[in-house]
């Protein structure tokens, strides 16, 4: 069949060649040297990539870019092949395009550039009918190698600082003659001059020469040389004499401001805007210190992150040089554009779930920045949402309230009862978090639950991909509230659910480490690696009241919960390139309850299905393990909200782009839930066991994307062909008949 249709597309191309043409399909290169040469692949990859111009691309040997491009050049080509063309469509590069004596000359230069002089390129194209390719020969001699690397004259101001540099120098005795190389160290130098303090160096000051009169093997002497008419002050260390900043910066004169001297730093505001005590540990610039662009740039990114500045402007001022002409003066000044001090945001969502849930939701988030005049801000969110269920037969629960009111004050530092030296962190200063929330969810035909948390923590970047975020303090408890009889009756018939509402008070510590390549675009491949882990109960059982042998421990009254919980969440991205992706996702968890707990708090299991999770299932429906509720359940009981302590799950989708913001993707996902310790009402189909692979629920489906601006709407559509709850034989079956439609904000992973 491939063989048919390959030759069909053959043909429909040949015959769109023009007469007088041949299609262009690649050039291959030979390198022909009398020595050996070392790192030959890589030289030859170079001299590859500079081959020009590139053929048509092939798939299974077809040219399919080609084949839309001729069937678009049609009169009415229609619709239809006018996408393909504009989505995979090439223009055709004929024999006539390839400029042979150019990339001769580009090949010639490369190689002069590795230290191959003298070297020859050749070139011949074999030809058929329609087609011809290219050979390229390159015969290479033996190289020139360096035989000692060293400083000329420099003037006295830099002469010292040089010397040391160049000592350090990576460049050995016995090296190829590399201008790549060259180019490097140039830059190496430069950045290492700049960061001891020479302010106007530049690296296109520096030029080397090569010597090879004293040597007739092909060898030679290099020397670092400074350029004619280099500006004297390129040549002298700078240092700062003044550092000044205004917190609150207008566009009009400051001049008659007086500054409020913290540090030895200037501030500069007509009103207290921002106190100087707080400001000054995000400004690593010191008065008498060097000038060093590293330090600029740690400053801007660490006065950015407070979360009360739009703008960070960092200028250097040249004043007079010293008496002796030998340093130079800078005045650093620090400009600050605050964001408005009160915000408010809103958002509207028309939410529409998997478990045919759909209803609006409002949500209004109140800011004010730098409340106490340090860069806190005060957040208050409140909100409302509603949602109803629109299908799903004699399922539980047609409808449900949220009503949530969410406090968080950010203070862009250490609170600590012991004082942690700023040095501590170099990247970033950490920022202290504490929250204060309650939520309300009313859940018709079922039950109330009233439910506040309160957090306390610190977050902090300790460098541009790695995020840690510890909570020593995170409370939270929960009261259900007003049960129906029906939601008693699922509780009668589920006492591990029963426990998990029990364990009303949750007191413990929480960790999490993220390290994100997905912040840089421009990498082939990203990953993006989290691990969280979740104590609860060790310190308030130490306090715990003991209720006898038989009942839990309480605290306040409160009957606490313990466990300890751990999740790893990986992902991996291979960019194509042209907004094309490959995504891929791995996620474990589990959970573990001990001392005043043989169930982990319901709001603290695993479940499984769903637009975040495997999308061919319904939310919650999936597992745990191979339980049915049609074939399972022995007195027809409802089984309320299928959960458990472990959970596995991988995903991998394919994205690319459609037209303009419509992107699509298609995608594979497999997961479950299970237990570790049997749930009786499962009837020990939720145990986890060596055969955990084939208990995998598994589907695939094809999604469309409406991304505005990083605002992605996302639809999926999924269908389960592997269902664990299906009797052993019959779990393989490509449902595509019963497909699920997700409807969820941004991308799953």
């Amino acid at each position: 069949m491939l063989i048919w249709i390959g030759s069909f597309y053959s043909c429909s191309i040949t015959k769109q060649i023009p007469e007088d043409e041949r299609l262009y399909t690649g050039a291959t290169l030979t390198i022909e040297s009398d020595s050996t040469i070392v790192n030959e692949s890589g030289l030859k990859s170079e001299l590859e990539s500079v081959l020009r111009p590139e053929p048509n691309s092939t798939f299974l040997g077809m040219h399919l870019g080609l084949y839309y491009y001729y069937k678009n050049q049609k009169e009415k080509p229609g619709f239809i092949n006018r996408w393909l063309y504009k989505q995979f469509g090439e223009e055709p590069v004929y024999q006539s395009d390839v400029e042979t004596y150019e990339i001769e000359d580009l090949l010639l230069n490369r190689l002069e550039n590795r230290g191959f002089f003298y070297s020859r390129a050749a070139s011949a194209f074999e030809e058929t009918e329609n087609k011809a390719s290219l050979n390229y020969t390159v015969t290479v001699p033996k190289p020139y190698r360096m035989a000692s690397y060293t400083m000329d004259s420099m003037p006295v101001s830099i002469h010292e600082t040089m010397e040391k540099l160049v000592s350090e120098s990576q460049f050995e005795n016995g090296m190829r003659f590399d201008l790549n190389n060259m180019k490097l160290e140039r830059q190496r130098i430069d950045k290492a001059l700049k960061s001891k303090g020479y302010f106007n160096f530049n690296d296109n000051f520096l030029i080397f020469e090569a010597d090879t009169n004293q040597y007739s093997n092909k060898n030679f002497d290099l020397f670092l040389k400074l350029k004619n008419e280099v500006p004297k002050k390129s040549l002298i260390p700078y240092k700062i004499s003044k550092v000044n900043v205004y917190p609150n910066y207008e566009v009009s004169d400051s001049a008659s401001i007086t500054p409020t001297r913290f540090n030895e730093k200037n501030f500069i505001q007509k009103e207290r805007f921002f106190k100087p005590k707080y400001l000054d540990p995000f400004i690593v610039l010191d008065e008498g210190e060097y000038y060093n662009p590293d330090d600029s740039r740690n400053t801007a990114r660490r006065l950015s992150t407070i979360g009360a500045y739009k703008y960070v402007n960092i200028q250097y001022k040249e004043l007079d040089t010293l008496a002796d002409d030998n340093l130079g003066l800078l005045e650093a000044n620090i400009y600050l554009s605050p964001l408005n001090k009160r915000a408010l945001r809103a958002e509207l969502q028309v939410v529409t779930k998997s478990n045919s849930f759909a209803g609006p939701a409002l949500t209004l988030t109140l800011s004010n920045r730098n409340l106490f005049g340090g860069g806190e801000t005060y957040n208050i969110t409140p909100k409302i949402g509603y949602e109803k269920q629109l299908g799903g037969g004699q399922d539980s629960g047609n409808s449900s309230l949220e009503l949530g009111l969410h406090n968080e004050l950010i203070f862009p530092r250490v609170l600590f009862p012991i004082k942690i030296d700023d040095d501590f962190f170099e990247y970033s200063i950490p920022k202290t978090k504490t929250s204060l929330s309650i939520d309300y969810l009313d859940r018709s035909d079922l039950y109330t639950l009233l439910s506040g948390t309160a957090l306390f923590g610190y977050s902090w970047d300790a460098n541009r991909y790695v995020t840690h975020e510890i909570n020593p303090i995170s409370l939270s408890y929960t009261e259900l509230l007003n049960t129906t009889p029906e939601f008693e009756d699922i509780l009668e018939n589920d006492p591990f659910l029963r426990r998990s509402f029990e364990q009303q008070f949750i007191a413990g510590l929480t960790y999490s480490f993220t390290f994100n390549e997905m912040l840089n675009s421009q990498l082939k491949h990203q990953f993006y690696f989290n691990f969280t882990f979740d104590i609860a109960g060790n310190t308030i059982s130490l306090f715990g009241k003991d209720q006898g042998t038989e009942s839990p421990k309480t605290f306040l009254g409160f009957e606490y919960a313990q466990y300890a919980k751990a999740d790893v969440d990986f992902h991996y991205h291979f960019n194509l390139g042209k907004e094309r992706v490959i995504a891929a996702r791995l996620f474990g968890g589990y959970g573990f309850a001990y001392g005043n707990s043989d169930v982990i708090p319901f709001v603290k299991q695993y479940y499984s299905g769903g637009p975040y999770s495997v999308r061919a299932f319904n939310i919650r429906s999936l597992g745990p393990g191979t339980y049915n509720p049609n074939l399972d359940t022995t007195d027809g009981d409802i089984v309320f909200d299928k959960t458990g302590n472990i959970r596995l799950e991988a995903n991998v989708e394919y994205r690319f782009p459609i037209v303009s913001f419509l992107k699509g993707a298609v995608f594979a996902d497999a997961g479950n839930i299970w237990n570790s310790k049997e749930n009786p009402i499962y009837n020990g189909k939720d145990k986890f066991g060596s055969g955990f692979i084939s208990e995998l629920g598994m589907g695939a489906g094809i999604g469309l994307r409406v991304d505005i601006q990083s605002f992605v709407i996302r639809f999926d559509l999924a269908a389960p062909f592997h269902d664990p709850a299906l009797p052993k034989g019959e779990r393989f079956n490509f449902d595509v008949g019963s497909p699920i439609l997700n409807f969820a904000i941004g991308y799953p992973f």
